[in-house]
Parts: C-alpha cells; structure tokens; sequence
C-alpha cells in the first residue's frame, strides 16, 4: 500500500525490530569502551545503568507518541503538533544531528575493522565505501531495505551472543575492578556519552512509522522488544569485556570485541580469526539502519517546508526519498573527514539528548491540549515515568556540556545558525 506522498507501508513487527536494533546494535560493538579511559570500568557500570534507566522511562514515554503519530518527522512531528513551528525547527535540528553525526562514526568503525583484518585497506577509503553501498541499497525500496536489516540484525545479535559465549569462561571480576583508582565520581559524568552510545538511535523507529502495517499494534511490540533486547546484550557485553584482561587495552580502539577475543582465546585461535570478520555485520546492521532513518528526517522537514523541497521528492520507482538519502550521505562524509570517532559521538548524543528533552516535553503539552487524540499505546506510570526520562535527560546533557564545551558550543552555534536562517528565509508548512 502506498500513501498519498509515496511512502509504502511495508514494516511488519519483526521488520521493525531488527531496525530498531539495527540502528543500535554497533554501539555494542564500539564506541562504549571510550568510557572506559574517563571513568575506568567501575564508573562507566553506573554510567551505563543511569543511561539504562534513562532508555527505559525514555522508550515507554516515547511509544505513545510514536504510535499515536506516525510520521517520518517522528520527534520533529511531534514537536511541530505540541509547540508550533519552533517546537518542531529545535526538534528536527537536533534528530538531524543525532542521525547525521551516527553513521560517519560507524563508518569509521567500518573501516578500522576492515583495517584490522586487512592492513592494507585504508579505513577513510573503506569508509566512503560504506557510504555509497549503503546509500545504494536504501535507493532500492523499503521492502528490501526492511528485508535486509532483518537478516544482517538476525546474523549481528547471533554473532554478539556467541562472542559472549566464547569469552564467558575467561571472565574474571578482578580483573573489572583493577586499575579504577585513579577515576573519581566526575567520570561517571565524563563517561555518559559513550554509556548513551549503548542505545543511541533507538528513538529512529520513529522515522519509518509512516510504513509501518497496522501502527496501532507493530510500533509498541517493536519499540518494547527491541529495548529489551538491547540492554541485555549492552550489559553482558561491557562486563564480560572488562572480564577478560586488561580493560585499558581496549578503552582508545575501534575494535574492542575482536580484541577481547584475542586476549581470551590467543591472536591465531580460528575463532579470533573468524570472529573479527564476522564483526562487521553489526556495524553493517548500524549504518544501514541509520542510513534509513536520517533520510526519512531529512524528507519529513523538506515535506514540511523547513528544508529546500527536493529532499521531499520521491522516486517514481523504488517510492524512496532518493534525494535525502543522497544530501546526509554528503553531510555524514564532511564529518568523517574532518572529526575523530569520539568527538562524531559525543555531537551525536547531544543531538539525541536535546530531542529526547523535546519529545518528553511534546508529550506532556499533548496530553494537555488534545486529551482525546487515539493512543493506541499510553505510558505506563504517567506522569512519572515520563518525568524520570526528561530529569535524568537534563542531567546527561548538562554534564555532557560540562565536559565537552568546545563541542557544545558548536551544537548550539549551529542551531542558532539555523534558527536565523529559517526565520528568515522558510516558510514552514504546518500541519497539525
């Protein structure tokens, strides 16, 4: 079935579980462990389950929003109904961010993986290759996108829970709580950005609502599946990692698991080997997934008339927004060039952090202003587990500012930016 701008629905419960996972699942595979050199390995665990508690009251709150409004704005539809055209402008810059800033950081993951097994690949080349592959096969349609992310977040979760299985034997909680002298409270602080990147990009199930079959039900069982999946599988991972060896190892590198697995099974073990192949398939799951979800930002804010109008087209054939896919793929390659892995993800997290600040807030003033719109999945724990999410959102961006205001103030200078651009020059298309 195709709706009256393009867009097909398409996405079945286990479809939108594996994006749903798949945009998240390389944030188990790296990035995590930078947390490691600001906390150590006991403070990144009470990061990690600040952040987890976060996640959880978040995706409860944000499930109702998403399935009683199912557009591919997601947050910034949310906010645009809630709080007019400068609601919805503050939540589309900061979900563009989130999305944007995501895939450059998973593609250079990519490629130092790559670099890994091959030292004779360079990992800015394999990089931009992830780029145009990828931007290839969401060109292709949303039913072989959804496909696909099904079979590679299938081989991804497998592949993660048999690492899991293989490093198990050599875990040892001396060695996670070695070497954490040195680290006091403010790390668990500093460490928050990369505890976020465990589940960074959940919120982007919000983007392929408008292809979703039968919303009212697909959207809740996906969001509350895919969450529960992912904190099991970003627990076991940071502590069986620890467990291993010397966690110091692995806190300033690309590729922790592979590495974790050498440490525990020997560098020529055929599972070491293997496993460091079979390691892309998460972060392939990762860029693809989020591939998905910033051009579908991208087409809702053109379709609204807060970006130039060609973002909105859709192509005739494969009922994709070609054009938005194309325009990220341009912006995330600027940022791969030009910033290291942890600052791409801490740009990330602030965008995340400020649209999760939005959405909650949306959610209050929605149910204020419009009591009797359709809710097919209604928060459980209102008002309060909605005001834990947006309490422990003002504390994670608020202490992410601290430690990083350099980065910061570009976030906010860019917004700004954009805001005077849009007040001058756009005329937004509202749409309640």
């Amino acid at each position: 079935m195709t709706q009256p701008n393009g867009l097909k629905k398409a996405i079945t419960t286990t479809q939108l579980w594996a994006i749903a996972v798949g945009m998240v699942i390389s944030g188990e595979y790296f990035g995590w462990n930078y947390g490691w050199a600001v906390a150590g390995t006991i403070g990144f665990f009470w990061a990690t389950l600040l952040v987890t508690v976060l996640y959880l009251a978040f995706i409860f709150s944000y499930t109702e929003l998403t399935a009683a409004i199912p557009d591919a704005g997601g947050p910034f539809a949310y906010a645009l109904r809630a709080f007019g055209p400068t609601g919805g402008f503050v939540a589309g810059f900061a979900t563009l961010i989130d999305f944007l800033m995501a895939p450059p950081a998973i593609a250079a993951a990519l490629g130092a993986y790559a670099h890994f097994l091959n030292p004779a690949l360079p990992v800015l080349w394999v990089a931009v290759g992830s780029y145009v592959v990828f931007i290839g096969i969401n060109l292709l349609g949303i039913r072989e996108s959804a496909n696909f992310s099904v079979i590679i977040t299938f081989l991804s979760v497998a592949e993660l829970l048999f690492f899991l299985v293989l490093v198990a034997p050599a875990y040892r909680t001396e060695n996670v709580l070695a070497h954490n002298e040195e680290f006091g409270i403010g790390g668990i602080f500093a460490a928050i950005p990369f505890a976020i990147w465990f589940y960074l990009a959940i919120e982007g199930v919000a983007m392929v609502a408008e292809e979703v079959r039968d919303p009212n039900k697909t959207i809740p069982r996906g969001y509350l599946l895919s969450i529960a999946t992912l904190v099991v599988l970003a627990l076991a991972t940071m502590l069986l990692c620890a467990g291993v060896g010397d966690w110091r190892q692995l806190s300033t590198i690309d590729y922790p698991l592979p590495e974790t697995l050498a440490v525990a099974l020997g560098r020529q073990n055929p599972w070491s080997k293997l496993f460091a192949g079979l390691g892309l398939f998460g972060l392939i799951a990762s860029f693809h997934a989020n591939t998905l979800g910033y051009s579908r930002q991208l087409f809702a804010l053109a379709r609204a008339g807060y970006l130039p109008r060609f973002l909105a087209d859709v192509n005739t054939r494969f009922q994709t927004p070609h054009w938005s896919l194309i325009a990220g793929g341009l912006v995330g390659l600027a940022a791969l060039f030009s910033g290291t892995t942890g600052q791409i993800i801490t740009l990330s997290v602030i965008g995340a952090l400020v649209m999760y600040i939005s959405s909650l807030l949306s959610l209050f003033r929605l149910r204020q202003a419009e009591p009797d719109l359709p809710r097919p999945f209604q928060t459980p724990g209102y008002p309060f587990v909605p005001i834990l999410a947006l309490t422990l959102s003002v504390v994670c961006l608020l202490a992410i500012i601290w430690y990083n205001p350099t980065l910061s103030v570009l976030f906010f200078s860019l917004m700004l930016i954009a805001w005077s651009l849009f007040r001058w020059l756009v005329k937004p298309v509202v749409t309640a």
